[in-house]
């Protein structure tokens, strides 16, 4: 049977599926009953705005549904497990729907129905940032995946990856409130390069109360860890160093602040946790 390859992502399996009709292990489309389809057990996503799916409903009542979903067989006979298109399906339910069209895939393991149901959410942006978080944590901890390799199965850059991982590190209760969207992403991964958890929640409290923007937690950020002596230079220099850190910044995935004078100076690593120090000294080496 044929294997799905690392990041082919979800335009590989939907190309055209009528290339090799005597291919036994060809995906197919069919029809099938709506009640035969088991969830996606690794599906990222916990979530679902019931209005949206409403919504969804009411096209596909209209409309039909233009794309289909996509399961792998199961192995009770007649049954399948859904890999990707969760929303597509329960909106169908609401829809009344019995039957709907899926693409058959054979062949997919579990890790295969993980890397597609994380490509979907991704490229139709529908994991909320701590959804996103564990699933990245998932593949890093079941799957012994690098950041590097998460990066290139969601083609996204691999300082995103560890800032967005860096969410988890912060209170429940505050990943509750970005899940909420009752603070940004943005404002998390400020607050998550803070080891205080007493600070960190008088700095929430200070968001929701004050409206501090993400610029304003970062300033406040700095000024708990100390000041940073910038380096006299010309504005050419400036630009270039700049350039500098947002260079180094990409390649090691964390913070990153350049003091000292036009002579000599420091490059200082910020992280939050011994697993992140770990990381950054194993790219040291390299």
């Amino acid at each position: 049977m044929s294997k799905m390859k690392l990041g082919r992502g979800l335009e590989a399996i939907m190309s055209p599926l009528t290339a090799n009709q005597n291919n036994d292990a060809a995906e197919k489309i069919e029809n099938i009953s709506i009640d035969k389809i088991k969830p996606n057990r690794h599906q990222p996503r916990t979530i679902f705005n019931e209005e949206k799916l409403q919504e969804l409903a009411e096209s596909i009542k209209q409309n039909g549904l233009i794309e289909p979903i996509v399961v792998v067989r199961s192995v009770a006979p007649g049954e399948y497990e859904l890999i990707a298109g969760e929303r597509r399906l329960r909106a169908s339910k609401l829809a009344g729907l019995t039957e709907i069209r899926a693409i058959i895939q054979e062949g997919a393991s579990d890790k295969d129905k993980l890397d597609l149901a994380l490509i979907e959410n991704i490229q139709r942006e529908d994991l909320n940032p701590i959804e996103e978080a564990k699933a990245y944590k998932k593949y890093s901890e079941e799957y012994k995946y690098t950041q590097e390799q998460i990066s290139s199965i969601v083609k996204k850059n691999r300082s995103v990856i560890a800032n967005t991982m860096r969410l988890l590190n912060l209170p429940e209760n505050v990943q509750n409130m970005i899940i909420e969207g009752k603070i940004s992403a943005g404002h998390g991964r400020m607050l998550a390069s803070i080891n205080d958890e007493n600070k960190v929640q008088e700095l929430v409290n200070q968001i929701l109360n004050e409206g501090l923007t993400v610029r304003d937690v970062e300033n406040k950020v700095s000024q708990t860890k100390g000041k940073v002596t910038r380096f006299v230079v010309t504005k050419q220099q400036d630009a270039e160093i700049v350039n500098l850190i947002d260079d180094l910044q990409r390649v090691y995935g964390t913070k990153i602040a350049i003091t000292g004078n036009g002579k000599k100076g420091k490059i200082i690593f910020n992280y939050s946790n011994l697993e992140e120090l770990e990381r950054i000294s194993n790219v040291l080496k390299r």
